[in-house]
């Protein structure tokens, strides 16, 4: 078991002693995504794994929270917010937009990239090291900028 999913799970021991509804409906659904990609797959997740299904599922939230901003249900998307916290605890610290700058520059150096054709070679090289830490739409603007 990955250190990151052991972790999960002792947070989901303890918010089940502290009565903590919500908490534990939220971990228990992050558990329950790595379990599902796991029996699917016949694998036992690592933390990178781990921690794109969390990205994953931050971004989902992050999603919906707009969609019921603009559908008039700020009530909804408070409980939306909520889940992305605790989901959000689980994440390492995001990155800086200078941190993205820096990390996509050495990609590109090291890469060799000169046009946007080498684009996916750069990101290869990139998400890893942001994977969880920075949206990767923003760091697909970064290196664009950088490109082109």
């Amino acid at each position: 078991m990955s250190d990151l999913k052991k972790h999960i799970s002792d947070t989901l021991k303890a918010a089940m002693r502290a009565k903590e509804k919500q908490r534990v409906t939220v971990i228990r659904t992050i558990l329950s995504e790595c379990k599902k990609i796991e029996v699917d797959e016949r694998i036992e997740l690592d933390d990178a794994r781990v921690l794109a299904v969390l990205d994953k599922m931050n971004k989902q939230r992050k999603d919906s929270t707009q969609q019921f901003i603009d559908g008039g249900r700020e009530d909804l998307a408070k409980v939306e917010q909520e889940e992305m916290l605790i989901i959000s605890e689980f994440l390492p610290a995001p990155l800086t937009d200078e941190e993205v700058a820096e990390i996509v520059k050495a990609a590109i150096a090291q890469t060799g990239a000169s046009s946007m054709q080498q684009m996916g070679a750069v990101m290869a090289i990139v998400k890893p090291q942001a994977q969880g830490r920075a949206d990767m739409a923003q760091i697909s603007k970064q290196v664009k900028a950088q490109l082109g």
